[in-house]
């Protein structure tokens, strides 16, 4: 029995549309009010567009602020979408193949984002040109900016392809052949290292930077990535398993709790790591972590940031490492959102705005987000939501169906 919707480009392209924009007036509703987020964000950088990134907080001395510092966080997020793909394509787990698809998406929107943020922080896409290859200036090899620019639009294409080729065969009723999208598993695991690695040596590569310029910044990268990345993927597994049909196995949280714990865990490990070794001999390259964590000639605008971090840090992982074992969505929501919310912050201004303080003259100034800014960058983060929505929504609509399709062909006992 054939209970395909639809058949060909046409049909897989039309319903995917009808069934992302439909649904309840509640989802309606939340539509709505990704749109008039994103709405104001594009007004609020009709303003700096207008008059140029004056208008933010960011200054000669620290050049990069909210926006870098969301991209940063955000590489991570797309990257830990390996979590997933690793067990599910490579080892062949069952449970996690059930949502790979899921993490695929949230990887997707996460791109998406980080492709924003640059454009905005570059202060216009008129300034892109300058990085197209053919078009402009692409300094490659030699810029670690354009390797960070290829890994990301190749991550960005790899988990657009692979996802839309499985979703297009089950919404054919066709199982995927392997040969066709397995070598792009096996390329994008390595693609989503790359992307966080080459990110970090952005930073590392800057020796006039005693605060990144550190062997350990990469690895780190990872942790985090590994720990904030899958525990996003967790939120938006629950949002799912409350809110709609489609079942998902309680075990995969399990799974992904013991992923989540060993990441934040091996994390925590590396920033005590790196506090030991700026304050136990402290020197002049020390001065970025004095500021960071105790404040610097009377300047501590970030001291009770990091150490909020640090704090849902720690209590996000103990949150993992000893909650129940069974399903428990309210429980799980907390701690996802400790962990989520702690990295963001450590990684975010933690990371990037003590990099440029002292500045080489020793200038200490504290660096405030503008409104302008947190409206853009909230502008952003609702464009990524509503991406990974409108992608997800038919995905498993699709995945579902397949499903059932599947189920009807096993000859009855």
């Amino acid at each position: 029995m054939n209970n395909s919707p639809g058949k060909g480009c046409t049909g897989f392209i039309a319903d995917c549309s009808k069934w992302a924009l439909t649904g309840s007036t509640s989802y309606k509703v939340y539509l709505l009010v990704l749109l008039a987020i994103i709405g104001t964000g594009a007004w609020a950088y009709s303003n700096q567009f207008r008059d140029g990134l004056i208008v933010t907080g960011m200054s000669d001395i620290v050049s990069w602020g909210l926006y870098i510092s969301n991209f940063t966080f955000f590489v991570g997020v797309a990257a830990a979408a390996v979590m997933l793909i690793l067990p599910a394509y490579i080892f062949k787990d069952a449970d996690f193949h059930e949502v790979v698809i899921i993490g695929e998406c949230v990887a997707v929107g996460a791109l998406v984002m980080c492709l924003l943020f640059i454009s905005v922080d570059m202060g216009g896409p008129l300034r892109l040109w300058h990085i197209i290859p053919g078009i402009g200036l692409f300094n490659w090899p030699s810029s670690i900016l354009t390797w960070d620019v290829l890994v990301l639009n190749g991550y960005l294409a790899l988990n657009v392809f692979v996802p839309l080729y499985i979703l297009y065969c089950n919404y054919n009723n066709r199982k995927p052949v392997g040969w066709k999208y397995q070598p792009f598993i096996f390329l994008s695991i390595f693609w989503a290292v790359s992307i966080h690695m080459v990110t970090a040596f952005l930073y590392q590569g800057l020796p006039a930077r005693p605060f990144w310029n550190n062997p350990l910044l990469g690895p780190r990268f990872l942790a985090s990535a590994f720990a904030a990345g899958p525990a996003v993927i967790m939120m938006v597994i629950i949002i799912i398993k409350e809110n709609t049909t489609f079942h998902i196995d309680p075990i995969i949280f399990k799974k992904l709790k013991r992923i989540i714990v060993i990441s934040a865990i091996i994390n925590l490990l590396m920033l005590f790591s790196e506090v030991f070794k700026e304050f136990y001999t402290f020197t002049h390259h020390s001065l970025s972590a004095q500021y960071l964590f105790f404040g610097l000639d009377g300047r501590d605008a970030l001291v009770p940031w990091i150490w909020t971090a640090i704090s849902l840090n720690i209590f996000g992982t103990l949150l993992f490492a000893f909650g129940p074992r069974t399903y428990k969505p309210k429980y799980l929501m907390v701690a996802a959102i400790s962990l989520f919310t702690g990295i963001w912050i450590e990684k975010g201004f933690g990371l990037i705005v003590p990099g440029f303080i002292p500045s080489p003259l020793g200038e200490v100034i504290d660096y405030s987000a503008s409104g302008i800014e947190i409206l853009i960058t909230l502008g952003i983060l609702a464009t990524g939501i509503l991406i990974v929505t409108l992608l997800i929504k038919p995905a498993l609509k699709i995945l579902s169906r397949y499903k059932d399709f599947e189920r009807q062909k096993l000859p009855s006992s």
